[in-house]
């Protein structure tokens, strides 16, 4: 039952009371006015590291359990663990998800930062089997895939990649994995990857990485993701500049096409050859190219010359973002416009993004930790009971009309969701271990 506090207005001129009703929830009618508890409809303030590991462990449980690193014979069903001379009836154990697509490369990046923010080792564990057996296998099926280039081979994106989707995301994760001990088979792998990032995927003349669909010489925005992290990881590993250069050069030429100053957004498509560019401000692909300038931001040296030029889009960007956050915590599917629905993968996306660069300083901590906290408290309301992350939105191409983006499905089998909301429950526990919060008074002091 509905509880009403009753306050009263004297209208001047009018000269007449009338009373105004106002549901607060947990209050009763001598509760005084400036002690009315606001009814969110959210979880509001900063939640427990304990909350926020739980829920990183429930998403763990649900994946760890429907995507096996298991390969079957298609005809029988049967496990096969010899997979030296494969053949072409081989295939993945069927799973919910795909352990070789670019949405597991953002997984496999979240589990080993899990690891690292909670010291649980299952995260992390979880990542290394999958990397291993994949890179592992790799070898006898890239043979298979040059005697017969069937597209069922299991592990064709590795070994035969057609686009940067292919590549990009599971690299930076599989170079992740490697400096995280993982096996010494991972490294070929990795350099296969990036030699198609480097010098296989079509370019425009001055070296942006570009495709030619829907139309010729086209950006995607998601291409930041599917390229960046990769780059910078290779240049960590390796500590060729080159790579730095090139991740530098994608950041900064990308955002000259589309980012948008006046809203601190960035348009999903762009293409060459259009006179005017229909500016379609997409959440999950403003959250690729934030995520792209956070990993290159990790890794890319204070003295490189490229550093304070990203550094001043990234802070652009967050700017920009924040001012459409949602008063439930949540970011909507087209940022911009309040009627299109709120979407969880963004909304982790930029969690995860802003907890990072508050925990390196990057950012203003007093201005941004509110608002990411909110965030969180949002995404974890999306991961069911079951473990699986609610109202994320499927994959999606680049359109060029509102309902194009207002009417995409949302989906838990829309593996775009986990990877994020793991990345973000890890780098708020690392933010909550930083600091301590008031979220009310807006105070916000630092632990050490």
């Amino acid at each position: 039952m509905k509880k009403y506090i009753f306050s009263f207005l004297l209208l001047s001129g009018a000269g007449a009371v009338h009373a105004q009703y106002v549901t607060a929830k947990g209050n009763d009618a001598t509760t005084p006015l400036h002690l009315l508890k606001p009814d969110y409809p959210v979880p509001y303030g900063a939640p427990s590291v304990e909350a926020v590991k739980e829920v990183l462990i429930r998403i763990h449980h649900y994946l760890d359990s429907t995507t096996p690193a298991k390969f079957v014979d298609r005809r029988t069903g049967a496990e096969v663990k010899n997979v030296s001379a494969p053949d072409t009836n081989i295939a993945f154990k069927q799973g919910d998800f795909r352990l070789t697509s670019y949405e597991w490369g953002v997984t496999y990046s979240g589990m080993l930062l899990a690891t690292e923010a909670t010291g649980d080792n299952r995260f992390a564990d979880y990542t290394k089997e999958r990397v291993n057996f994949i890179a592992d296998a790799v070898p006898a099926f890239r043979t298979l895939y040059q005697k017969n280039p069937n597209p069922a081979n299991p592990l064709r994106q590795p070994v035969a990649p057609h686009a940067l989707d292919d590549v990009g995301a599971v690299c930076a994760a599989m170079i992740k994995t490697l400096r995280a001990g993982g096996k010494a088979s991972i490294r070929p792998l990795v350099d296969s990857y990036m030699d198609y990032v480097s010098n296989k995927e079509f370019r425009l003349p001055d070296g942006t990485l570009a495709r030619n669909r829907p139309q010729k010489n086209t950006l995607w925005l998601d291409d930041l993701y599917m390229s960046v992290p990769a780059l910078a990881q290779m240049g960590k590993l390796t500590g060729d500049k080159k790579y730095y250069d090139d991740a530098v050069k994608q950041i900064l030429q990308f955002s000259k096409r589309m980012f948008n100053p006046g809203k601190g957004l960035y348009m999903h498509g762009w293409v060459q050859d259009m006179e005017v560019h229909p500016e379609f401000r997409w959440g999950r692909a403003n959250g690729w190219a934030l995520m792209a300038m956070t990993e290159l931001l990790d890794v890319l040296p204070e003295t490189h010359e490229g550093r304070k030029a990203v550094l001043e889009q990234f802070k652009a960007h967050v700017k920009g973002l924040a001012q459409y956050q949602s008063s439930k915590g949540f970011w909507h599917q087209l940022l911009d416009r309040d009627d299109s629905y709120l979407e969880t993968s963004a909304t982790a996306i930029y969690v995860y993004c802003i907890a990072r660069a508050i925990n390196k300083g990057w950012i203003d901590k007093m201005a941004y930790s509110p608002m990411c906290l909110l965030g969180w408290n949002a995404v974890a309301t999306q991961v069911n009971k079951a473990g699986q992350v609610e109202n994320t939105c499927v994959g999606t191409g680049m359109g060029f009309d509102p309902a194009f983006y207002y009417y995409r499905p949302v989906n838990v089998f829309a593996a775009h969701g986990y990877g994020p909301v793991i990345l973000a429950g890890a780098e708020v526990i690392n933010m909550l271990k930083n600091y301590t919060f008031d979220i009310n008074d807006s105070s916000v002091q630092l632990k050490k």
